[in-house]
């Protein structure tokens, strides 16, 4: 039995998601995003087929037929850093476009990534209206928050909530999603070390002539774990992993996380923090500016976490197909 499904990535960024269901062993499709920049990158390292427009100007019904619709749709909308607007933000529309989606292709599963404060915004009724318009469209709905340190052996703390929603059959019978499980948590141990590069470009350094060179001299002291400047004091990480990357990286400044080396004290490098969200060191960066690569790695998924669960719905699939196609023979 072929277990090879077919998937389709909306909002791809770099393709975080849809590296990860690749490493899987599934097939990637196609992808949509508008990010001219994340276009970049994605073609880099990708070859099917890229729609670079707006999702709202793609029409689904020419787009390739797909077992999977993965999509990391906008969060600002629901994230600490933003207003929490939620559906009356503009870009909480973006998930009823996905839905719009799901009911022309009629996919077997619907995956959607999005920030760890989905859960509690207003109340916990967005996070309720999200599975009730999916169990309407004839979903089962599993969600989970997962930890990229605790489920994909990545150094970094990072939260994220999966919702992973599976087809019923005609009769409304959950032939799928009955066999889903999320992913058990793993030690972790991978070190922060491990992921980084001997890098010696004096553009990544903090030198004397710095203005916060005193201050991180004081406070960046150890070679196991990352810190963060915080306006007026020097913040280390106290489990040995990278905070959260964030799309802020690209703003300049000291968003950056910081390490400590044998060269001196230096920010992160852009592969680095690709790195840190699980890319192999064959991923390639394309020769665009510093800022969007590190814009590009604070906006990704963790691909390690993307695997496993992949993995997880690959075998939901394929017990749900080997059991419609026992009944057939005993029929």
């Amino acid at each position: 039995m072929n277990n090879k499904l077919k998937v389709g990535s909306l909002y791809a960024g770099v393709g975080g998601i849809c590296q990860g269901f690749i490493n899987a062993g599934n097939q990637l499709e196609w992808a949509n995003e508008i990010d001219k920049y994340a276009c970049i990158t994605y073609r880099n390292n990708f070859t099917h087929k890229l729609y670079e427009e707006d999702i709202f100007k793609l029409d689904p019904k020419e787009v390739e037929p797909i077992d999977i619709l993965a999509g990391g749709f906008p969060c600002q909308p629901f994230s600490i850093a933003g207003f929490r607007k939620g559906f009356e933000d503009e870009r909480g529309n973006h998930f009823f476009r996905i839905i719009h989606f799901a009911e022309i292709l009629k996919p077997k599963v619907i995956f959607l990534e999005n920030v760890k404060n989905l859960v509690s915004h207003d109340e916990g009724k967005t996070l309720k209206i999200i599975k009730s318009t999916l169990e309407t469209l004839g979903y089962t709905v599993h969600f989970k928050v997962l930890n990229s340190k605790d489920y994909g052996n990545i150094p970094q703390n990072r939260e994220r909530i999966y919702i992973v929603a599976f087809k019923k059959d005609e009769n409304g019978e959950d032939i799928y999603g009955r066999y889903f499980n999320f992913p058990k948590a793993i030690n972790l141990d991978v070190k922060i070390k491990d992921l980084l590069e001997d890098n010696n470009e004096e553009r990544y350094y903090y030198r004397e002539d710095k203005k916060i060179y005193g201050e991180l001299s004081k406070g960046v002291k150890s070679k196991d774990t990352v810190y963060q400047w915080r306006r007026h004091y020097v913040r280390e990480n106290k489990q040995n992993v990278c905070p959260t990357l964030t799309a802020n990286m690209g703003t300049g400044g000291h968003n950056v996380p910081i390490i400590l080396t044998d060269n001196g004290i230096r920010k992160l490098t852009p592969s680095e923090c690709f790195r840190l969200q699980g890319y192999s060191i064959e991923y390639k960066l394309p020769d665009i500016s510093q800022a969007q690569l590190y814009k590009q790695a604070g906006n990704s998924v963790t691909v390690a976490v993307i695997e496993r669960l992949a993995k997880e719905i690959q075998s939901a699939i394929m017990l749900g197909d080997s059991n419609i196609q026992n009944d057939k023979q005993s029929a």
